[in-house]
């Protein structure tokens, strides 16, 4: 009979915990029409709008509602949400994609009291 000295075994745990907050408000404005293709954007549809607006968030689920404030707060397209990674693109003009980013972050930090990062803008 084998006995296995179980004090030589190592265990381990893993447990994630996200945080509550948006990591990432960033704006590219007047990017190149390549990036729109690179990121499945259409851009003979989205490269008129002339700005590509990118946030990621946990827990990932919010992107969700983060789409649902962007597109109530401003005239954008929705790119890209993604409810598992915790990504949002938006498209349209520079200032629609700056109001879309600020109502968003504003919703997220007073309604449901998330850590919040500044939008950054390239």
């Amino acid at each position: 009979m084998d006995w296995t000295d179980d004090s030589k075994k190592q265990r381990i745990v893993q447990e994630l915990v996200p945080g509550k907050q948006i990591t990432l408000a960033h704006i590219i404005a007047n990017p190149d029409p390549i990036l729109y293709e690179k990121l499945g954007l259409n851009p003979s549809i989205d490269y008129s709008r002339a700005a590509i607006g990118i946030m990621t968030v946990s827990p990932a689920e919010t992107a969700i509602i983060m789409a649902d404030v962007a597109m109530k707060s401003a005239s954008i397209d929705l790119g890209f949400v993604d409810r598992f990674s915790g990504s949002l693109i938006i498209t349209g003009t520079v200032s629609e994609v700056e109001a879309s980013e600020q109502a968003i972050l504003d919703y997220v930090r007073e309604e449901l009291k998330y850590a919040v990062c500044p939008v950054t803008r390239t």
